[in-house]
């Protein structure tokens, strides 16, 4: 979320005394995500001492704050363990949101800082980890399962087929339905090859481990000394190791290396895997077609210029520029 809920300070500050115990001082609000429906802020307490504070609107999972608490318990150290409230959950409600605190951990994410050769070695090693654990089977029994859903890609074939011949009259929908209309051929042969690959894969089917489903450049974390964490635990799924290993090499954001040397990298940490090509190639086409629908559904299903909506159609034209995702998932 890009611009600060309508949620005073002073709420923020007493539920976080009255439920966590701290002695909440100051909350800042920072415009980051993707996500409409979450906020993030900066909360420091009396003691000068800083955390990070999620809140999420709508439907809450508890699943995904519970699987990073059991991997940071696994010794995983990079996951950012969720904190815990005075009652002993590890959320609490907030107005209309449900509320997660953090600790703070200073760093920058990779769209921003150079991973350097130790932080891909790192993301290999964490990966790897994550995908050999051992899940609970009360845990595992709530992680959504790999489905391969076409959902998304018929989501995108109804858009195109709308863009083709409705007029809106909110100004930036018709921007986007111009931008797509244009770019049709394109979308339509990745919503086929998304399709094609999935049958593949349900006929020859693969072992499911942990996956974290979306460790692009944004998620993870780098501090200093070489420090690494993975953050946003929002969607982890049991799917074929390559949901993961679709990142590096894809042209996911991160900055300071070629693709192959990423994929070098990252595997000097993972060590040695069978790795499915038409696995990886499924993923990164299936992630750009799910952005595409839910990018849609973002600007086609409000109205307005907020920052939000404007930021949302910045993002999915960024998918189709020279040498982007669209172009790297194609040649792979």
């Amino acid at each position: 979320m890009l611009e600060s809920p309508n949620l005073p300070d002073d709420a923020i500050i007493q539920c976080l005394r009255a439920r966590f115990g701290l002695a909440a001082v100051d909350v800042r609000f920072l415009p980051l995500g993707a996500d409409i429906n979450a906020a993030v802020f900066r909360v420091t307490d009396a003691a000068d001492a800083s955390y990070f504070l999620k809140l999420r609107r709508g439907h809450f999972d508890d699943t995904p704050v519970t699987v990073a608490r059991f991997l940071a318990d696994q010794g995983i150290t990079a996951v950012i363990a969720p904190l815990t409230a005075m009652d002993g959950q590890l959320w609490t409600v907030l107005d209309e949101f449900m509320a997660v605190l953090y600790p703070f951990v200073e760093g920058e994410n990779g769209y921003v800082a150079h991973m350097t050769e130790s932080h891909w070695q790192q993301f290999g090693a964490t990966m790897r980890q994550i995908h050999h654990v051992d899940l609970p089977s009360s845990l595992a029994a709530n992680i959504r399962r790999e489905r391969f859903d076409p959902g998304a890609r018929q989501s995108v074939r109804r858009y195109l087929t709308r863009f083709a011949h409705e007029s809106f009259a909110d100004p930036l929908t018709a921007q986007l339905a111009e931008f797509l209309h244009a770019r049709r051929d394109i979308v339509f042969d990745l919503v086929n090859r998304a399709a094609e690959y999935a049958h593949l894969l349900q006929d020859e089917p693969r072992p499911f481990v942990l996956c974290h489903s979306d460790t692009h450049a944004g998620n993870v974390l780098l501090g200093p000394g070489d420090a690494f964490h993975i953050v946003d635990w929002d969607e982890p799924i049991l799917a074929p190791k390559e949901r993961d290993l679709m990142y590096p090499g894809g042209g996911q954001g991160f900055r300071g290396h070629s693709a192959a040397q990423e994929i070098t990298l990252f595997f000097q940490g993972y060590g040695e895997a069978e790795v499915n090509a038409g696995g990886i190639t499924y993923y990164r086409v299936e992630r750009i077609v799910q952005d595409i629908a839910a990018l849609c559904d973002q600007l086609v299903l409000s109205s307005g210029g907020d920052a939000n909506r404007r930021q949302a159609f910045h993002w999915l034209k960024a998918n189709f520029v020279p040498g982007g995702v669209i172009e790297i998932s194609l040649q792979s």
